[in-house]
């Protein structure tokens, strides 16, 4: 892996990639060699005025399998040719690139995104779109997956889109066991909102159970329901749960989620499947009576809208007693 920076380079975004990408080998997990360069060999200035020094030029970017390029608050957001080329190069022979924040910039001026969808900070979508007409700037989304080229919203969206990256290229397990020992949030789903201004209720709002209150019926019912996804639920019986009237519930859940109750349960009940797929031999059947699907049909059809293949291509790919796979076809799917 090469971390691209450049002057100005975000220091919380340096400590993010390399906590997420850390050698946790010694817990079975993946081991990964990160590399942070730049445009060539020296002091590099952070946000907070620090100095860093790299020890490598763009030539890192040549053995890596996979290229992100760093948010900055230096400007302008360009890169020069050589550094550019490389990235061009690296993404030629088949790495994946990606980028977040302002680093998104800094790839979009490679051409590579363009005809494509991406995202960078929500304070700067209109800056990004009004630069680069080619390309569809998505405002409100934590990251895009384009493939082997994707891209992340600001600050802490970054770790949403690393951790789906492991979770893309070594399974949910990994992923989740990742964002354990990191002790992040292991999963926010990519149309989850990732900013959404708030108009702060009045004292004698949050005193007679107003928006407070909510949250943490909300947060209740996120964590009761996860425990029963084996059961059947439906949105009626969730806003009873959280004492509230379907309609408000369906109001707040999107609020706080960023997406509908139903699309939710589904994405969760998915997730475990994942790692039962990957950590179990429980036969296809059991794993989808178990996560509240309706029958083996039903969880493949839903694994291959996820996925682009059905649960037990998953399994041959991901499984516990399988070699693992890290590299996916220049699409972004699984290998077949």
């Amino acid at each position: 892996m090469a971390a691209f920076a450049t002057d100005g380079v975000s220091s919380f975004g340096v400590s993010a990639v390399s906590n997420v990408f850390a050698d946790r080998s010694h817990l079975g997990l993946p081991s990964f060699g990160l590399t942070v360069c730049a445009g060539g060999r020296g002091a590099l200035r952070t946000d907070l005025g620090h100095l860093m020094e790299v020890g490598h030029g763009p030539e890192a970017m040549s053995t890596a399998d996979l290229v992100i390029m760093l948010p900055t608050d230096g400007r302008p957001l360009t890169l020069r040719e050589p550094v550019a080329d490389a990235i061009r190069d690296a993404h030629r022979r088949g790495a994946i690139i990606a980028a977040y924040g302002t680093g998104s910039f800094l790839l979009a001026g490679t051409g590579l995104l363009d005809g494509r969808r991406a995202t960078t900070d929500w304070r700067l979508v209109a800056d990004l779109a009004g630069r680069h007409p080619r390309i569809t700037v998505e405002p409100e989304v934590l990251y895009v997956d384009e493939g082997r080229l994707v891209t992340g919203a600001g600050a802490a969206a970054g770790i949403d889109m690393c951790l789906h990256l492991l979770r893309r290229e070594h399974g949910t397990a990994v992923a989740n066991a990742v964002a354990r020992e990191a002790m992040v949030a292991p999963r926010r789903e990519s149309g989850e909102v990732h900013y959404v201004p708030a108009v702060p209720a009045p004292p004698d709002a949050r005193a007679a159970g107003g928006p407070r209150a909510d949250d943490a019926r909300m947060d209740d019912v996120l964590r009761w329901s996860r425990t029963r996804l084996h059961q059947a639920m439906s949105v009626d019986d969730l806003a009873r749960h959280a004492l509230m009237s379907p309609r408000t519930f369906a109001r707040r859940f999107r609020e706080v989620t960023g997406t509908t109750p139903h699309a939710w349960l589904r994405d969760q009940r998915l997730d475990r499947a994942e790692e039962l797929l990957e950590t179990t031999d429980l036969p296809i059947q059991e794993i989808a009576d178990r996560v509240g699907f309706r029958s083996d049909g039903v969880l493949r059809d839903h694994f291959v809208k996820r996925h682009g293949v059905p649960p037990r291509d998953y399994r041959r790919v991901f499984g516990r007693r399988r070699e693992p796979v890290t590299r996916h076809a220049p699409d972004g799917r699984l290998p077949r």
